[in-house]
């Protein structure tokens, strides 16, 4: 595993407008929404209800407390992954960063290490005029440059539960692409639980095409939600036209 600056990042800032969080990246006049406040703001009426539902049976408190504590055991994770990653030691000694590096640390023997060149670690990408994120990683997986995504999660989880993530990494892909005039065609998610469990999902191919596109629809929804006049359609080559 090597870091190759083969392409150039741009910096970014990041601020809540309305309480959603939009990007600004150097070089750019826009304030661009990002990826997860797209996807959280479309989220599909089944899925809301069922989180209602989970808060309900496990109660407010106890539901706030769980949601808290991934929070921080997930930023924990990925400082520790980006530092290594830089070359740099993280260390945090509370339970939950403990059990953070833990974690960190099977994502690292399991999924990173079959990484052969990084191109990018926190990767600001942004699709112009349209949407931004920062992504976990930018590799070449297996021979092939990748979007790479370091989850963690209380539970396994089942390929059918995690379609928004997939969303994400078309979103990134394409941004990449537009930008960068790549052809990034495979996902990577790089998951553990807390208790050490390791699950690996990969996208690739038709698959990968599909959520970029269904990330479009996701995009128009969010857009038009506000009245906004920006709209994206996908052209028959499967390029994005604004």
């Amino acid at each position: 595993m090597k870091f190759v600056k083969k392409y150039v990042y741009p910096r970014s800032t990041r601020e809540a407008i309305a309480g959603l969080r939009h990007y600004t990246v150097d070089g750019q006049e826009e304030k661009l929404p990002s990826v997860t406040t797209v996807l959280g703001q479309t989220q599909p009426k089944e899925k809301r209800e069922s989180l209602d539902r989970w808060r309900q049976k496990v109660g407010l408190r106890e539901a706030e407390k769980i949601t808290r504590d991934a929070a921080i055991r997930g930023t924990a994770m990925h400082k520790y992954l980006e530092d290594l990653i830089l070359g740099q030691r993280s260390l945090d000694l509370t339970p939950l960063g403990v059990e953070a590096t833990n974690m960190a640390q099977i994502i690292v023997d399991r999924g990173l290490n079959d990484c052969s060149e990084i191109y990018g670690t926190e990767a600001v990408l942004y699709y112009p005029g349209l949407y931004a994120g920062s992504c976990d990683l930018v590799a070449k997986y297996k021979d092939k440059v990748s979007i790479i995504d370091f989850k963690q999660t209380n539970k396994p989880k089942q390929r059918e539960w995690i379609g928004d993530y997939f969303l994400q990494m078309g979103a990134y892909g394409m941004a990449h692409d537009a930008v960068y005039g790549t052809a990034i065609e495979q996902g990577v998610i790089m998951m553990c639980s807390k208790d050490g469990y390791y699950q690996q999902f990969m996208i690739e191919g038709d698959e990968f095409r599909q959520a970029k596109h269904n990330f479009l629809g996701r995009l128009n929804e969010f857009y038009n939600m506000d009245n906004n006049s920006t709209s994206v359609v996908s052209g028959d080559d499967g390029a994005e036209i604004q």
